[in-house]
């Protein structure tokens, strides 16, 4: 049983694996799951915690579900995602935690451990950095039940509400909601603001935002954000253009409709 965040997944029918936030899926010897094909990536793909859900990202690699291509998913009990042709990962089960440990050093914030492991720097700001770095003064690490420091010669499990020393420095480990492990919140002129609402339906988009009047577009426009949320991530400006232009498939000629399309929504 696995207290902090992880899904198990196995690639096809073959044993589950427990992979963590930060952990990779692909061909390298050194990923979490290593998926050994060579129609596979050396690092095909990296499971991220955002939002309090656990998501896989196409790093090198292809992600597809229910026969679309897709840049990230959010993993869920059930779910099969297609690596490469006939070769699908099979999620069997996914846990989050409603909290999870988190470390300040001295008075900054809390944050919050992920990853597999993380290192204690105190220069030029006391701080923590989701890796291993050699020269740190201390070093954490997840063994995939739980948290654990090395400083000097000491070694120690990391609990909630534990005060310790590191070369005069005080560490607080703490807990922290894990919904603090996901995106920024909206940020406009230096001010929190609330978070905007999209309905998009291809030939009309609306986006809402507390106490202000909905926006509304439409055409091109609407056909624009409606693809975007379609693919449901990131994607390049080819993709989403062929989608909407494709009786022209010059590239010149769809670059200039895009720059052109683009700059109205944007005004």
């Amino acid at each position: 049983m696995h207290p902090n965040a992880h899904a198990l997944v196995s690639i096809e029918d073959g044993p589950p694996v427990a992979l963590h936030p930060g952990d990779l899926v692909g061909r390298l010897r050194s990923a979490a799951l290593r998926v050994d094909d060579p129609r596979v990536s050396e690092a095909h793909a990296l499971v991220s915690l955002r939002a309090g859900e656990l998501q896989l990202l196409a790093l090198r690699g292809v992600l597809a579900v229910d026969r679309q291509r897709v840049t990230e998913v959010v993993l869920v009990d059930g779910l099969h995602i297609r690596v490469a042709k006939d070769l699908h990962l099979r999620v069997h089960e996914v846990h989050v935690p409603i909290e999870a440990l988190a470390v300040a050093v001295d008075d900054a914030e809390p944050q919050m451990l992920i990853g597999a492991a993380a290192s204690v720097v105190l220069d030029p700001e006391p701080g923590l950095l989701p890796r291993f770095e050699p020269d740190a003064p201390a070093h954490l690490w997840s063994d995939g039940f739980g948290w654990r420091m090395r400083w000097g010669e000491r070694v120690e499990a990391l609990e909630a509400d534990q005060v310790l020393q590191v070369d005069g420095h005080v560490l607080r480990v703490v807990t922290v909601p894990l919904m603090r492990g996901g995106q920024e919140a909206t940020a406009i002129g230096g001010q929190l603001q609330p978070p905007l609402r999209l309905v998009a339906n291809y030939d009309t988009a609306h986006i809402h935002r507390q106490g202000r009047e909905p926006v509304l577009f439409s055409g091109i426009q609407a056909r624009i954000l409606s693809e975007l949320v379609a693919f449901g991530g990131p994607t390049t400006w080819e993709v989403v253009a062929e989608e909407i232009w494709r009786d022209d498939p010059v590239r010149h000629h769809l670059r200039r409709r895009w720059d052109v399309n683009l700059g109205r929504l944007r005004a």
